[in-house]
């Protein structure tokens, strides 16, 4: 069993490639941010893959905190490119 939760950790990194790919050619910032979403939740995911493989409770923590901070980075995206957005529109 620990053999396959090592399996889907792996492929939830192979996953992240795509992500990458996305944060560097993607077309605007929205869809860079949500490849930068899909970091923090594929890491988040791999956290617990891990802390169930290595049977490690404290890494669930790990990920918690992890989880937070990928909400944090989304708010502030959202804050950011809202006054930039609301700044842009009065200039013109």
């Amino acid at each position: 069993m620990d053999k396959l939760y090592l399996i889907m950790a792996f492929f939830l990194l192979l996953t992240l490639v795509a992500g990458l790919w996305r944060v560097l050619r993607g077309p605007t910032q929205a869809d860079r941010m949500l490849a930068a979403q899909l970091f923090g939740t594929t890491t988040v995911a791999c956290v617990l893959l891990l802390a169930q493989a290595f049977q490690r409770p404290e890494l669930r923590d790990v990920a918690l905190v992890l989880a937070v901070l990928a909400a944090v980075t989304a708010v502030a995206f959202v804050r950011r490119a809202w006054l930039n957005n609301e700044q842009g529109s009065s200039d013109g």
